[in-house]
C-alpha cells in the first residue's frame, strides 16, 4: 500500500502519462482502425494492446523479459516479427478495399479479430517490453518487494494507457460516418492501409538498436 501513497508513485503517474501521450505506433494504429473501421473495433483493439501490456508487464516481473531484451537474436526476431506484421496488416486492408467487404458491420467474429491484432502487435513489441526491465523498476523503493511491485505498476500503466488508447478511438471514431460512400471508403482504406505501412516503418526504426 505505501507504494500507492508515495511521491515516486505520483512521479510514475505523470511519467506514464507523457510516455502514452507521445504519438508512437500504438497511437497512429488506433486513429487509423477507428477512423477506418469504426469505433467498435477501435475498442476492441485497445482490448487487445491492454492484454498485450499486461502480459509483457508480468513477464518482465517473472524476469521472462530481460531473456529476449539481453539477447541480440531474441531480440532482433521479435523486432522484425513485429514488422513484419504491421506489413502484413496494411497489405490485408488495402487488399480488403478491392473487396466488396462488410467490414462496416463490425460482428464479434470481427471483433475478435481486431482483438487479436492489438494483443499480438503490442506481444511483438520488444521497445514495451524494455520500458518495463529498464524504466518500470526506477520507481519501486529499495524497501519494495520487487516482484509485486513490478506487477502493481504494470496494472497501473496498462489503466493509464487504456484509458488514453480509448479517448484515441473516440477521437479518430467521429471520422468514420463520413465514409459512408463506397468511392471514399474505398479511397480512405488505401490511404489508410499506406499510413499503416509508414507505421510499420516506423515501429522498425523506434525499436532498433545503435
Amino acid at each position: 500500500m505505501d507504494l500507492f501513497l508515495s511521491e515516486t508513485f505520483l512521479q510514475f503517474v505523470i511519467a506514464s502519462v507523457l510516455i502514452e501521450l507521445t504519438p508512437g505506433p500504438n497511437m497512429a494504429y488506433l486513429a487509423i482502425i477507428s477512423a477506418s473501421e469504426g469505433r467498435k473495433a477501435g475498442f476492441a483493439t485497445v482490448f487487445g494492446i491492454a492484454l498485450g501490456l499486461l502480459t509483457i508487464g508480468i513477464a518482465a516481473a517473472l524476469g521472462l523479459s530481460a531473456i529476449i531484451t539481453n539477447s541480440e537474436i531474441a531480440y532482433q526476431g521479435l523486432r522484425f516479427a513485429g514488422i513484419a506484421y504491421l506489413f502484413w496488416l496494411a497489405w490485408d486492408g488495402w487488399k480488403e478495399s478491392s473487396e466488396n467487404s462488410s467490414a462496416k458491420t463490425i460482428t464479434k467474429a470481427r471483433s475478435s479479430q481486431f482483438f487479436k491484432r492489438g494483443l499480438i502487435t503490442n506481444l511483438l513489441n520488444p521497445k514495451a517490453a524494455i520500458f518495463y526491465i529498464a524504466v518500470l523498476p526506477g520507481f519501486i523503493g529499495t524497501s519494495d518487494v520487487i516482484t509485486s511491485s513490478l506487477i502493481n505498476l504494470s496494472l497501473v500503466f496498462v489503466l493509464i494507457a487504456t484509458v488514453i488508447h480509448a479517448s484515441i478511438v473516440m477521437l479518430a471514431g467521429t471520422a468514420q460516418k463520413y465514409l459512408e460512400d463506397p468511392k471514399i471508403d474505398r479511397l480512405a482504406r488505401r490511404v489508410f492501409s499506406l499510413l499503416l505501412a509508414c507505421v510499420a516503418i516506423w515501429f522498425g526504426l523506434t525499436t532498433g538498436r545503435i
